[in-house]
């Protein structure tokens, strides 16, 4: 029997999560209950922590009304259900009274916290490791295990969206707060500075906002990016930035590519962030995507043939987040028909995302290949050293279309266009972007070759 006069977030959570588990078969409950706890409880509403936006809204979608009759009848009271999606690990703040919930949260929205505090399921353990993303993993170790005594600062991790950027930052935090005494760790992404600094600027709380961010040995800022454009942002994170450094303190950054293609940014911004070590994290080959979707199933107590993970991995090859999204989709389906998951079953439920993810997979050596048939330059030329005016415009042609359609990184795309440095192929981005802007007719034709390699 539950004691209402005492009950906390966790007693309410308890209870009511006991229920539903009588009503909901095992594979559903673990799939879309197990995951939630409760992190704050007051007079008017709960709140649950669940792992993304994605259970948020099936929950409250599907489940909402059984969740609310078993809150009510179990505590005595109609209360809110509120959803927090948090990046970070909970604090421990709940109680049962008025304060189990920050003050800023208003009862009445459902939120997303986003705050600056870290995901606890993201580990070096719980990161799979592949060929496109050994260096950034080796690197992040490393200054996980010596925080501002390494050359590697700031260590600036590139990629494009879902790679495994931010579970790498975040678990170089997660690893430098096992140390004893714990250093003092400062998450947050680039917006999230930029609004705290327009706050302190409001409320003329300068001090408040430099003891946040510079009372820190280790500081991690995920997607740097969107500071592009904010003069007066980035005039507040150079000195941030060095104010940490020149008291060795560790910096690590995110980005969505190499800081040379960042525009927008001051250049001594640019070379701070260049004046460390630069790694990037590439889209995951076949073996590593069916490695993180079982190490997913596996992680969330769920059996999945292999043959189901294969069929994702094989066809889904978007980035991380999608494919794992695509599991999710599969799990719901299952949940929702009473149905064990087939390769039938995983068929029907994801020929969306299979539909639509069925473009072939394209390689620089496909683009090489087709520029080469297009333009009429031998392959070998392609890669040499030539610089006759059509083989070097063929060759800028194949640099850009092996950035915007195979997505490789700068450093991948110079070592097959014979060993150039990322400037070579960013120059031969920017140049073909340009033609194509100013030359239809060029612009057509580099549009044709990419149709051909898309589709």
């Amino acid at each position: 029997m539950v004691d209402k006069t005492t009950l906390t977030a966790s007693d309410l959570w308890s209870a009511v999560s006991t229920e539903i588990r009588s009503v909901l078969n095992e594979q559903t409950y673990a799939t879309w209950f197990e995951p939630i706890s409760a992190v704050g409880l007051d007079a008017k509403s709960i709140t649950l922590e669940v792992p993304s936006k994605f259970y948020y809204e099936w929950i409250d979608r599907h489940y909402r009304k059984m969740l609310l009759s078993k809150i009510k009848a179990i505590s005595g009271k109609k209360l809110i259900v509120r959803y927090s999606v948090v990046l970070g690990e909970p604090e421990k703040k709940e109680t049962n009274g008025d304060n189990a919930i920050e003050k800023s949260i208003d009862p009445n929205e459902r939120f997303y916290d986003s705050g600056s505090r870290l995901n606890k399921r993201y580990t070096f353990t719980s990161f799979v490791e592949g060929s496109n993303n050994q260096l950034a993993k080796a690197a992040s170790v490393s200054v996980a295990d010596s925080p501002g005594q390494t050359s590697f600062n700031p260590l600036v991790i590139y990629g494009g969206v879902g790679l495994g950027k931010t579970h790498l930052l975040q678990a170089i935090g997660n690893k430098v707060l096992i140390r004893k005494p714990a250093p003092k760790v400062h998450y947050t992404t680039s917006e999230k500075f930029t609004l705290d600094f327009i706050s302190a600027i409001q409320n003329n709380n300068s001090s408040n906002f430099s003891t946040r961010y510079r009372n820190v040995d280790v500081l991690l800022v995920d997607d740097i990016q969107f500071l592009q454009k904010k003069e007066q942002t980035q005039e507040q994170f150079f000195h941030t930035f060095n104010d940490l450094y020149q008291r060795g303190k560790q910096v690590i950054l995110t980005m969505d590519r190499h800081p040379s293609e960042l525009y927008g940014l001051k250049d001594r911004l640019l070379s701070r962030f260049q004046s460390g070590l630069i790694v990037d994290v590439q889209a995951p080959n076949l073996e590593t995507r069916i490695a993180i979707l079982q190490k997913k199933a596996a992680d969330d107590s769920l059996e999945i043939p292999f043959e189901i993970t294969e069929l994702i991995a094989t066809n889904v090859r978007g980035n991380i987040r999608e494919m794992e999204g695509a599991l999710i989709k599969l799990l719901a389906y299952s949940s929702l028909s009473h149905t064990d998951i087939t390769m039938s079953l995983a068929k029907r439920a994801l020929r969306e995302t299979l539909g639509r993810s069925g473009a072939k997979s394209v390689s620089i050596d496909d683009v090489i290949q087709s520029v080469s048939e297009s333009l009429d330059v031998p392959e070998n030329k392609l890669i040499g050293r030539g610089r006759k005016m059509e083989v070097a415009n063929a060759r800028q042609v194949a640099m850009y279309l092996s950035r915007e359609v195979v997505g490789a990184s700068l450093e991948n795309i110079g070592l097959h266009f014979g060993g150039r440095d990322h400037t070579t192929v960013i120059h031969a981005c920017r140049s073909v972007k340009g033609k194509m802007n100013n030359k239809s007719d060029f612009q057509r034709q580099v549009d044709g070759i990419r149709s051909q390699l898309e589709f």
